[in-house]
C-alpha cells in the first residue's frame, strides 16, 4: 500500500451548517487519508460528525451546510474547490456512496433497472439498452437473486437486504475507486447485515476498492477496517490501526465505547459501563476537551485547554490523561437479581398459538387472496420474575407474539394465558383491569409518543384512563417515574421531539411502569440507539426489574443484548419456535443450525475473532410468510437440509433440561433417541 500517495487526503476539514439558532460546527478540523485498497473505519456516537464527513467529501450537504475550510484532495483534484458541475462528474463515477436507509435513498417511482442505468448513462456514452445490461451485470455482481427479474421491479417490492444490494450496485455501477459506506447495515437484521458486510469484503478484494466505512458498531469495525478513526463532537480523537485500537485504546472516549458493548463472553451479572451525559451541542462548543464533561478522569487542564491530536504517527490520540497513564475504567458490579425463574408455576403461557392475517385484494369487493402465517403453533411459558428473550429475523413473528401477550391482538387459534386466565375470553371490563399488569415498551419511542402532548401528559394519561389517584397524586407519580428512569421532573413541560433517542426510550419505559405492571414486553428497546446510550437503557432495565420484581419479554434480533438480559431464550423462524433453552444452552450448546447461524453473525469487537469469519453465517433471504416452505421452514437456507426436511416438519426434541430444538439434523445429540444418520455428501 503506497502511503506516500493516498487516494483520498482530507486536511483540516471544517464543515458548518447555518441554522436560525446559530452555526453547527459539524466537522471541525478533521484530517485523514485513505489509500487504494484500504478500509478506514470512522466510528463514534450519533451527532459526532461521521456522516457529515462523508457528505462533505461527496459535497451533498443538507440545506445551510457548506465546507468552511480545509481541503479534500482526491487524486489531483481538490473536491472542496470544485464547481457543482465538476462534482457531478466525480459522484458515482470516481466515488460511490452507500447510504444508511435505502428505502429513503432510492426513488420509489423508478424501477431498479432504470435507477442503476441512470448512473451509467450519466458517466458513460452508452445506449439505454447497454446501460440496462450493465445494470443486470451489476445486480449479479452484488449477489442479487434473479437479477434480470429485478430490473423491472420497484424498491417497495424488495426486502431490506435486497434494497441495500441495489444501493451498493448503484454505487459500483461505474467502477469507482473509493466507496463511502455510511452505516450500510444499521437498519438490517443481523443475518442480512452479515451478508452485506461479507459482500462488501468480497467486492473490495475483487475490485481493489478503497472503503471509508462509517458506523457506530465497533464489532463491524473490528472485522473489516484496516485503520480506525474515532470521532467525537466534530473532531478525530484517536487514530490507529484496528488491532492496536482494540488491544490498547488510549483515549478515554474510545475506552468507554469499548467497555459499553455487551459481549457474548462477558458475565451477565456485571453491569455494562455507561458514558454519562450526552455529546455537546455543536452550536455552542465547550472550552477545552469536548469529552471532559462526560469523562470521569477529567481534570482542570482538560476543561481549560484542548488536547491536540498527538503521539506517534501509528497511534495518535487527543487526551491529556490517556488510558495507560491512569486508573482503568472498570465495569461496575451489579447486585445479582433474585430471579423467581425457578418457580414452577408460569405467569404467561402460549398454548399452541396461531396468528394469521388475511390479505385482501384492492377494489370494492376486497376478496381474500392470501394469508400471512405470522405465528404457527407456538407454545412456551414465561415464569414470574424472569426475562425471556425472543430472537429472530424481522418477519419471524416476534412482535406479533408480544402484541398477543399484552392483549393488543387475539390469536387465531390457541390460548394466551396470564396468571391462568385466557386473555381472549375475558369480558372487556375484566380485561381492562388485567391490562394494567401487561405493558409494552415499543421499538420506536418517537413514533409511539404523541408529538402534540407534553411528557407530563403522556405519563399521566394511563393514570387518568384507569382513574387512579387525585390530580395531585397523579402529578406526584409522574415526577417519581421521571426520577426513577433518570430524567428531571422538569421534563414534564417538554415535548418528545425535545429529547434525544435515549431519553425518549427512558420516557417509554416510564410510561410502561406508570401502572406498576407485573409484565413488560420490550420490543427491540435499544435497536436504534448508540452503543453508549444502549448500555444505559439495558442497565436501567435490569435495575428496575430487580427493584419492581418485573417479568420481561425481550424481543430483539441482537443476540448480544439478549444474552445480557435474558434468563431463557426462544429462537423463532418464520412463525415457528425452532429452539428454546437457557442462555448457556443457546450460546454454548446450540442445537439448531439457524441458532448457530444467528450467533455466528453477531459482530464481535475483537479483530482476531472477527477476521476469521469469511462469509455470512446465514445465507439467503427469509421466505415469504404468505407461502412458507413445506416441512422445515429453514430448509431453503440450511446447509444440512436433505429430502426429509422438505417432507416432514421436525418436532421439538429435548437436548437437556428445558432445552428443546426442532431439527432433523441437529448440531447436538438429542436425549433419549439416536441422532438421525446423515446421508453421503452431507
Amino acid at each position: 500500500m503506497d502511503q506516500a500517495a493516498p487516494l483520498l487526503q482530507v486536511e483540516d476539514l471544517r464543515t458548518q451548517i447555518r441554522l436560525r439558532s446559530g452555526v453547527v460546527h459539524a466537522v471541525d478540523g478533521v484530517s485523514f487519508t485513505v489509500s487504494a485498497g484500504e478500509t478506514v473505519g470512522l466510528v463514534g456516537e450519533s451527532g459526532c460528525g461521521k456522516t457529515m464527513t462523508g457528505l462533505s467529501i461527496m459535497r451533498l450537504l443538507p440545506a445551510g451546510g457548506y465546507v468552511a475550510g480545509g481541503s479534500i484532495r482526491f487524486g489531483a483534484a481538490d473536491l472542496a474547490a470544485l464547481t457543482e458541475t465538476g462534482m457531478q462528474d466525480v459522484r458515482g463515477n470516481d466515488i460511490g456512496m452507500v447510504f444508511q436507509d435505502p428505502m429513503t435513498s432510492l426513488n420509489p417511482t423508478m424501477t431498479i433497472g432504470n435507477q442503476i442505468a441512470e448512473v451509467v448513462r450519466r458517466h458513460r456514452d452508452v445506449t439505454r439498452q447497454a446501460a440496462l445490461e450493465r445494470a443486470e451485470e451489476v445486480l449479479g455482481l452484488v449477489g442479487m437473486p434473479r437479477p434480470a427479474e429485478r430490473l423491472g421491479q420497484y424498491p417497495h417490492q424488495l426486502s431490506g437486504g435486497m434494497r441495500q444490494r441495489v444501493m451498493i450496485g448503484i454505487a459500483l455501477a461505474c467502477e469507482p475507486k473509493l466507496l463511502i459506506a455510511d452505516e450500510p447495515t444499521t437498519a438490517l437484521d443481523v443475518t442480512i447485515q452479515g451478508q452485506i458486510l461479507a459482500l462488501l469484503d468480497e467486492l473490495k478484494e475483487r475490485l481493489g476498492l478503497a472503503v471509508l466505512l462509517i458506523t457506530h458498531d465497533m464489532g463491524v469495525i473490528a472485522g473489516r477496517a484496516d485503520r480506525v478513526l474515532v470521532m467525537y463532537a466534530g473532531k478525530i480523537v484517536e487514530a490507529t490501526d484496528t488491532a492496536e485500537l482494540f488491544a490498547e485504546p488510549q483515549h478515554r472516549y474510545t475506552e468507554a465505547l469499548l467497555a459499553s458493548i455487551p459481549r457474548l463472553d462477558q458475565p451477565t451479572t456485571h453491569q455494562l459501563y455507561t458514558i454519562r451525559g450526552l455529546p455537546p451541542d455543536l452550536v455552542v462548543l465547550p472550552a477545552g476537551c469536548r469529552f471532559a464533561p462526560r469523562c470521569q478522569f477529567a481534570t482542570t487542564d482538560c476543561r481549560e485547554a484542548e488536547p491536540p491530536l498527538d503521539g506517534p504517527p501509528a497511534h495518535q490520540f487527543a487526551c491529556f490523561h490517556p488510558v495507560g497513564a491512569g486508573p482503568q475504567t472498570s465495569r461496575m458490579d451489579a447486585q445479582a437479581a433474585d430471579r423467581a425463574a425457578l418457580r414452577t408455576d408460569p405467569l404467561l403461557v402460549l398454548d399452541h398459538v396461531v396468528k394469521e392475517f388475511p390479505v385482501t385484494s384492492r377494489g370494492l369487493l376486497r376478496r381474500t387472496v392470501g394469508t400471512v402465517h405470522a405465528v404457527s403453533g407456538v407454545s412456551m411459558e414465561i415464569r414470574p420474575g424472569e426475562t425471556f428473550g425472543l430472537v429472530g429475523e424481522s418477519g419471524c413473528g416476534k412482535t406479533t407474539i408480544g402484541r398477543m401477550l399484552v392483549a393488543l391482538d387475539r390469536p387465531t387459534q390457541g390460548r394466551v394465558l396470564f396468571d391462568g386466565q385466557d386473555l381472549a375470553t375475558l369480558p372487556p371490563a375484566q380485561l381492562r383491569v388485567v391490562r394494567k399488569d401487561l405493558q409494552m415498551m415499543f421499538q420506536d419511542p418517537y413514533a409511539s409518543l404523541d408529538p402534540r402532548m407534553r411528557v407530563g401528559a403522556i405519563l399521566r394519561e394511563p393514570l387518568l384512563i384507569q382513574q387512579l389517584g387525585t390530580a395531585a397524586e397523579q402529578r406526584q407519580r409522574v415526577a417519581e417515574l421521571l426520577t426513577e428512569v433518570g430524567l428531571s421532573p422538569r421534563s414534564t413541560q417538554l415535548y418528545p421531539h425535545e429529547f434525544s433517542g435515549g431519553q425518549r426510550q427512558r420516557i417509554g419505559l416510564a410510561r410502561a411502569l406508570a401502572l406498576a405492571p407485573r409484565v413488560i414486553v420490550a420490543d427491540e428497546p435499544v435497536s436504534a440507539l448508540d452503543v453508549s446510550i444502549r448500555a444505559q437503557i439495558l442497565n436501567l432495565m435490569k435495575r428496575l426489574q430487580a427493584q419492581h420484581e418485573l417479568t420481561y419479554l425481550l424481543i430483539s434480533h441482537d443476540l448480544s443484548v439478549v444474552r445480557y438480559l435474558a434468563d431463557r431464550i426462544g429462537v423463532m423462524y418464520l412463525g415457528k419456535l425452532v429452539e428454546l433453552g437457557s442462555s448457556p444452552d443457546i450460546y454454548q450448546r446450540a442445537a439448531h443450525p439457524y441458532t448457530a447461524g444467528l450467533i455466528g453473525t453477531v459482530p464481535v469487537p475483537d479483530p482476531a475473532i472477527a477476521r476469521r469469519r469469511h462469509r455470512a453465517a446465514v445465507a439467503g433471504e427469509l421466505p415469504s410468510a404468505l407461502d412458507p416452505p413445506s416441512g422445515c421452514r429453514f430448509r431453503t437456507r440450511c446447509p444440512l437440509a436433505q429430502d426429509i426436511c422438505a417432507e416432514q416438519e421436525p418436532p421439538l426434541r429435548p437436548f437437556g433440561i428445558g432445552h428443546l430444538a426442532a431439527c432433523h439434523f441437529p448440531l447436538q445429540q438429542p436425549l433419549a433417541e439416536p441422532l438421525p444418520a446423515l446421508q453421503p455428501g452431507v
